[in-house]
């Protein structure tokens, strides 16, 4: 029975459960592991169920693609933030998650064998995608960074390459991309004749004044441009499972065959969900946000006091830090003792694929102030006294 599993054996395991077993061995550890955040939906989504609920025909199927009132929501809210048109080139496809848009565009674009192109570090949900429809992740070096490096990226397309992926801002290092460097990657694939997965899930956290850009807005653009959007993270949907993609209109037939296989349609008591999310007013999203910007200063300030023993580059995005920690100690073996020890998780970098050193994943999004300060103060007293001894 061996070759019925082979298929998986090449699968990395997915990292967050596995440092969810150890937290549940420590009780008390803070977590400083997981990418979701602390706040809830808005009351208008809740609102939004009753609507569901009267209308005796939402259990049975609805369209593959998404109920329509949905759609032209989204097609507004893509206008008016991405300056995304939807128009004849282009369509949108709502899915159980971004993660399943990407496993759509994965297996409607590729053949076994297929190369994609991935920047390191990589989120590691797509490496495992790739790897599970036996296609090959082709990694790419960021720059000290984490910047992309759009010369390094043309070099590796090969005849075989049949997309790049880019995750601005950015998970796991909370790095936001240029205009000028998406422009140029998003440039290069419409040349090779390739597609540009833009993975969005992060595009309302910015700080400092960045500006999110959308690769999709580029003229031109809407025939190899896949985007990859999410309502987990700002409107904290993380179980409603519901996220979104705009893809080429000629791949519609390919993602509505994976879609309807895997999932028929996604759920319809969510997309009523999405739709009354959408009502929210802005200062939903500004103040979560904003109280989201003051953790990632506070955190910050205290990691400052570990330089010479930790490097750490500047990021206005998401809610992640990518620490590089100045040990030749094995990342995971000094996660189990931070857990055991110190009680505070976070995330290894080998599962982002960085394992030439010691890299650590800081997620603050889903601590309030006071836990997310006795968090990382714990954090610190442990990389000192762990790294240092």
């Amino acid at each position: 029975m061996e070759s019925l599993t082979s298929r998986m054996q090449a699968v990395q395991s997915p990292i967050i459960p596995v440092v969810g077993e150890l937290i549940k061995n420590s009780p008390g550890t803070i977590s400083l592991g997981q990418g979701v955040v602390s706040y809830n939906p808005p009351d208008e989504a809740i609102e939004f169920l009753a609507k569901f609920l009267a209308e005796p025909a939402n259990n049975l199927y609805k369209s593959v693609e998404g109920i329509p009132p949905l759609l032209t929501a989204l097609a507004g809210q893509l206008q008016s933030f991405n300056r995304i048109e939807i128009n004849g080139e282009n369509c949108i496809v709502v899915t159980a998650g971004s993660n399943m848009g990407f496993m759509n565009a994965i297996l409607a674009i590729t053949n076994p064998g297929d190369e994609i192109i991935l920047n390191t570090p990589y989120y590691f949900n797509h490496e495992m995608a790739i790897a599970m429809v036996g296609c090959r992740p082709v990694l790419v070096a960021t720059d000290e960074n984490y910047q992309l490096r759009p010369e390094a990226i043309a070099q590796a397309i090969t005849p075989k390459t049949r997309a790049v992926v880019t995750i601005s801002p950015n998970n796991p290092t909370g790095v936001v991309y240029s205009e000028a460097a998406l422009r140029q990657v998003n440039q290069i694939c419409g040349t090779a004749n390739i597609y540009h997965i833009s993975d969005e899930a992060y595009e309302y956290f910015t700080y400092n004044g960045v500006k999110h850009v959308s690769p999709g807005s580029f003229d031109n653009s809407s025939e190899y441009t896949i985007s990859l959007y999410s309502f987990s993270k700002a409107y904290g949907f993380a179980s409603w499972r519901i996220g979104y993609m705009v893809i080429p209109k000629h791949l519609l037939v390919a993602v509505k065959k994976v879609q309807d296989t895997i999932l028929i349609c996604p759920p319809v008591i969510s997309q009523y969900a999405a739709l009354g999310a959408l009502q929210a007013k802005d200062e939903y999203l500004k103040s979560h946000i904003g109280a989201i910007a003051q953790v990632r200063q506070l955190l910050l300030d205290s990691l400052n006091r570990l330089q010479g023993l930790c490097s750490i580059i500047p990021a206005n995005g998401a809610f992640y830090f990518f620490l590089k920690v100045h040990t030749q100690m094995n990342a995971f073996e000094l996660v189990k003792r931070l857990i055991q020890e110190h009680k505070v998780a976070v995330i290894p970098g080998t599962t982002f694929g960085m394992d030439d050193r010691c890299y650590l994943r800081i997620a603050y999004g889903a601590l309030q102030k006071e836990t997310a300060k006795e968090g990382i103060e714990r954090l610190v007293q442990g990389l000192e006294t762990i790294v240092r001894s």
